[in-house]
């Protein structure tokens, strides 16, 4: 597999965030070439998250100047079961995450921990246990890739 044009930056991100203690996130797998990332995301003592979360990141070849494609995912483990999409009124059923970090307010000096870290705090600071407003309409025309999305930003308050 092609290494990715900026291959040293994802080591360098790869290795810091072995090395980073993130309270309530782990990293669960990647591919070889750190274009593929699986997190467990967490809160403690959150009534609404009470359980752990799994977030897929795939780099493009645009990163770092271009963000991630992000999203939660459902998987099925033995130990835990099947782990849903939280409820947030920013993350859609799909998976999909309603995030200015991950589209317009993205820069080169953002990186995969400060992604972590955004959507562990949105989900930290929320106290609605909801979905977006549009989230059955959006479904119905959503892309499987978030990045493709324009997604219509109802509240900066969650």
């Amino acid at each position: 597999m092609p290494s990715h044009p900026f291959q040293k930056r994802l080591l360098k991100e790869y290795r810091a965030l072995q090395k980073a203690d993130l309270p309530g996130i782990a990293l669960v797998s990647n591919d070889d070439s750190l274009t593929y990332f699986i997190f467990t995301i967490g809160v403690r003592n959150h009534d609404l998250y009470p359980d752990s979360y799994y977030l897929s990141i795939y780099i493009t070849q645009d990163y770092p100047v271009d963000s991630p494609s992000v999203k939660f995912v459902t998987t099925t483990t033995a130990t835990t079961g099947t782990a849903p999409i939280p409820i947030h009124p920013h993350i859609y059923s799909n998976g999909h995450i309603c995030l200015n970090l991950l589209g317009e307010d993205w820069t080169p000096a953002c990186s995969i921990e400060s992604i972590l870290l955004s959507i562990q705090s949105m989900l930290d600071t929320n106290e609605v246990n909801e979905r977006p407003p549009d989230n059955s309409q959006y479904l119905l025309h959503a892309p499987d890739d978030p990045k493709k999305s324009r997604f219509i930003y109802h509240d900066d308050n969650v």
